[in-house]
């Protein structure tokens, strides 16, 4: 017998191959029939994870975004599990979670009359493809970027949205999660990591000033770093590259703040070097156990980064690395949002949710506690270390 499930992947696959990404919609509509749905319609998630959008294709419907707090496919998209209705007439509305890897893009809406039922199992591998094909199709055209925007972006952050890496990876060992508020005009902040079976590398910077140049800066520095990285560079070197990469494109007097960090993943072994920023904070069982402040050296492009030194986590560890726009942020009584208060929060909603749910609330937290415009960038990452791996070599 046949494998419908399958079936119903081959040719949604086949019908996307020479479509543009605005055509997408009614094909994801025209194929969801095939899992016993009347219709199905995706909802993308703004930039600023407060909305998920509706897309249509041409001569679609024009439906109204939802939020994600206190909706039930916002409780779709934050939990990451099917949420099932029935209405008052019998009909059946099932929210499905739309997640690349880790990566949560939105939700897909499948309609079912008469209470009819869908296989929840057939209904998330539909939603997977339609993840892929939202990323696949995404490349060639802006439909998908332009229903995620829902304010005006700058130029000089349309250049760093382009640069960062999703903002969640995560493995059975390993869960990298992260939050970015950006300032009107851009205050510098960046991040990026790169995981391979034995190492997690991670990185995060804050160039000086704002805009463009400060776009500029923090891209000479990822594009440093992951070039380094690529070369099989340890961290003293990597620090060295992409202070060399600053001095040789920019004036003496700029510079970038950053860390790097190298993650064993068997073992739990992670090195860091610091060059002028906050150093990270150490989380174990919801507490800071230590401020990992061992050393600073100067920052990328004025002189050598602190020395290499190394921790050993602890199953179920969490490591911050954050900016300092995350910190001084300012109420409108002029109180500083703190490492208290990230580190409560992270740890009030850590063990809740999903790492990305944590980050997402820690950046309405942070843009809640601020009074007005962000005055500038904000960015976290979370490293959460599970340590299956070390349970199963016994080290």
């Amino acid at each position: 017998m046949p494998d419908e499930s399958n079936n119903l992947t081959e040719t949604l696959l086949a019908a996307a191959h020479l479509v543009v990404p605005d055509a997408i919609p009614g094909l994801i509509d025209r194929h969801a029939k095939g899992l016993g749905a009347d219709s199905a319609v995706l909802y993308l998630v703004d930039l600023d994870q407060c909305a998920l959008v509706p897309l249509s294709g041409p001569g679609g419907a024009l439906l109204q975004e939802v939020g994600i707090d206190r909706t039930l496919p916002g409780r779709c998209y934050r939990s990451l599990e099917v949420v099932d209705t029935l209405d008052e007439t019998g009909n059946r509305t099932v929210w499905v979670p739309v997640v690349d890897g880790t990566e949560r893009l939105g939700v897909l809406q499948l309609l079912f009359s008469g209470g009819a039922q869908g296989d929840r199992e057939e209904m998330r591998g539909f939603s997977g493809l339609v993840a892929q094909l939202v990323m696949t199709k995404g490349s060639y055209g802006d439909f998908f970027e332009l229903a995620r925007r829902r304010k005006d972006v700058t130029v000089a952050a349309e250049l760093l949205w382009q640069l960062l890496p999703p903002l969640t990876f995560g493995t059975e060992d390993l869960a990298i999660a992260a939050c970015f508020v950006p300032t009107g005009d851009l205050g510098g902040d960046a991040f990026d990591y790169g995981v391979g079976a034995r190492r997690a590398q991670v990185a995060v910077f804050d160039a000086m000033g704002h805009g463009l140049d400060a776009g500029l800066l923090a891209t000479t520095a990822v594009a440093g770093y992951r070039n380094s990285r690529r070369k099989g560079f340890g961290l003293p070197e990597m620090a060295e590259y992409v202070g060399d990469a600053i001095r040789c494109h920019f004036e003496d007097s700029r510079f970038v703040t950053g860390i790097l960090i190298s993650l064993d993943i068997a073992t739990g072994r992670m090195s860091w070097c610091v060059a002028g920023h906050p150093p990270p904070l150490l989380l174990r069982q919801g507490r800071v156990v230590k401020h990992l402040d061992l050393g600073v050296g100067l920052p990328f492009g004025v002189g050598p980064a602190s020395e290499v030194f190394t921790e050993q986590l602890e199953p179920g560890d969490r490591v911050l690395l954050y900016t300092d726009g995350v910190t001084e942020a300012r109420d409108a009584s002029g109180d500083l949002f703190g490492t208290d208060q990230l580190v409560n929060l992270v740890s009030r909603t850590a063990g809740d949710d999903p790492p990305p749910e944590t980050m997402r609330r820690l950046m309405h937290a942070i843009e809640d506690h601020n009074d007005g415009p962000m005055r500038d960038d904000a960015t976290v990452v979370m490293i959460e270390w599970q340590g299956v791996a070390s349970a199963r070599l016994k080290v």
